[in-house]
């Protein structure tokens, strides 16, 4: 019997999504089309999206122009309840006292303030100040990026509190974690609560590959930063998720297959005044392809 999911896949899927080709009107024809196979096959295509179970979430730099009030509302429109905190958005040498009312206010709007950062620690007080913040918050994970001879305090620090570093890569010029691999080799026999944040832009701007590191690292990878860029080169710049040379349909089916137990998190980095609308698309971007894989 003809099977036409199968024929789809083979033949449209893969040629408009992996291989990440088509125009953006290609796009929206195959997720049209995706849309009348979900009717007339509506309990498999249901099943698919239940059992992947990644978190959509927001690195709040995306919105660094914005103030708090305003991220939370476009949190809520776009329906993202996962957040990760910039110093922006609570600033680093902020009381005890306004640090629990703003992620007080936060999760009363029903979004959950997962990390904070991406904070720079260059010093023990800066190691110090960044885990009392996220204990004041009651935040289980930091995003940052300590310097190396600060590794052995940083996890003293892990192992006093419980809570987990993912450190960041930030490539090209990054002195310090240009790449996954360099987090790793100055981690790896570190307390397991030390682990990888992922940026996958800053990835591919170094012209690698970031599923082959979300496969490489996937017991140590506590977060992820996605993102698109223009261009595979060292001045890559920020573009709308789906508009660049990332192929992002491979990514989200790399955490799939790891079953990635961590957030997604956009960092948008374009149009700072009015990055909402770069955002909005990008949001519905990959929300259209994880409801094809």
């Amino acid at each position: 019997m003809f099977n036409i999911f199968a024929y789809f896949h083979k033949n449209i899927l893969s040629d408009t999504l992996i291989k990440m080709k088509q125009t953006r009107i290609d796009f929206l024809k195959a997720i049209g089309f995706g849309v009348i196979i979900s009717q007339t096959n509506n309990s498999f295509a249901k099943s698919k999206v239940e059992n992947f179970s990644l978190k959509l979430g927001l690195a709040s730099y995306t919105l660094r122009e914005y103030s708090l009030d305003e991220v939370i509302k476009h949190c809520k429109r776009l329906n993202i309840n996962q957040l990760a905190l910039k110093s922006m958005h609570l600033p680093l040498d902020s009381s005890v006292e306004f640090i629990k009312e703003t992620v007080k206010k936060v999760r009363d709007a029903g979004i959950t303030p997962y990390g904070v950062g991406v904070v720079y620690m260059k010093t023990e007080a800066e190691v110090s100040n960044a885990f009392a913040y996220a204990q004041a918050a009651n935040i289980p994970t930091i995003i940052g990026v300590p310097n190396h001879e600060l590794l052995p305090f940083t996890e003293k620090k892990v192992k006093e509190t419980g809570i987990r570093l993912a450190i960041h890569n930030h490539g090209p010029g990054d002195k310090v974690y240009p790449t996954p691999d360099s987090v790793y080799e100055k981690i790896k026999d570190l307390d397991k609560n030390i682990g990888l944040c992922i940026d996958i832009g800053h990835v591919v701007r170094l012209g690698l590959d970031p599923v082959k590191f979300i496969n490489k690292y996937k017991n140590r990878l506590f977060d992820l930063h996605i993102k698109d860029v223009d261009k595979v080169a060292e001045n890559g710049e920020s573009v709308e998720i789906g508009r660049g040379v990332i192929d992002i349909t491979s990514v989200l089916k790399t955490l799939q297959k790891i079953n990635y137990q961590g957030v997604l998190g956009i960092e948008y980095e374009k149009d700072g005044k009015n990055a909402i609308f770069g955002l909005t698309e990008s949001v519905g971007y990959l929300r259209g392809i994880l409801k094809m894989i």
